[in-house]
């Protein structure tokens, strides 16, 4: 992953419940309570969090060890005692082959210095037959504007957005074959949008957006006035794959 420092790590976790909700009904299906969890790039380890009480062990893996002490926390606070916080390298994987049954890897591949090598490990790690979950946000197609450039002016630690086909190529390029896919867009208020970037960069980036709404210069966020509140869409793509 690319490095940030902690602080700024720890803001930067998807924290959407909604979110969260949709992704584990997204792989509900593959949930069992023997199964041994990974959860790739985890921050706070939100999913291995929300899962915990369904399998019956799960790590969360991550380079930012701020993240990795509030997660504990919240798992202690939750009486979660089956969650494992554990630092590391996503493109570096400290595990065997064929170590887990279920691995996730979610809104973490758009920060990674490697997308390809990420989810190569993640599906090394799989048992044959396991479940690979990989879940970004994506580059639409189409829109003007660089989503990319504002996206790192709200978090520095943003790389790049893969485009649906590439997420998709690099999941079965890794021998994982799709079972099912949740495409879908999101409008997001600006304002939670922007809650965790600092005041300068929000800002800026705020300026920029309702700029494009009077019909200025496109930023690639496809905003839109919602109930006099400035929105911007979000494309994700959620996909479920099998290792081979």
């Amino acid at each position: 992953m690319r490095e940030v420092d902690d602080q700024q790590a720890a803001r930067e976790l998807p924290t959407g419940v909604a979110d969260l909700d949709r992704l584990v009904r997204f792989m509900d299906a593959e949930l069992d309570l023997e199964d041994v969890v990974l959860e790739v790039g985890a921050g706070t380890g939100p999913v291995a969090r929300a899962v915990a009480r369904r399998v019956r062990h799960a790590t969360a893996l991550d380079p930012a060890p701020a993240a990795l002490a509030e997660g504990k926390r919240a798992a202690d606070r939750d009486g979660i005692t089956n969650v494992t916080f554990m630092r590391g390298d996503a493109a570096a994987l400290p595990w065997l082959d064929r170590t887990f049954t279920l691995v996730v890897v979610w809104n973490a591949l758009h920060r990674a210095a490697d997308p390809a090598a990420v989810v190569r490990e993640a599906a090394r790690v799989c048992r044959p037959g396991a479940a690979l979950v990989v879940a970004d946000t994506v580059r639409p197609a189409g829109p003007d504007g660089d989503p990319d450039r504002i996206e790192r002016l709200r978090d520095p630690a943003h790389g790049a957005l893969l485009t649906e086909d590439r997420l998709t190529a690099l999941v079965t390029g890794a021998g994982a074959e799709v079972k099912r896919a949740d495409p879908f867009d999101e409008r997001v208020p600006l304002a939670s949008w922007l809650a965790r970037t600092g005041a300068d960069a929000a800002a800026r980036v705020r300026e920029e957006v309702l700029a494009e709404l009077a019909g200025g210069p496109a930023t690639g966020l496809r905003p839109h006035m919602i109930d006099g509140e400035p929105h911007v869409t979000r494309t994700n793509l959620w996909l479920l794959a099998i290792a081979g």
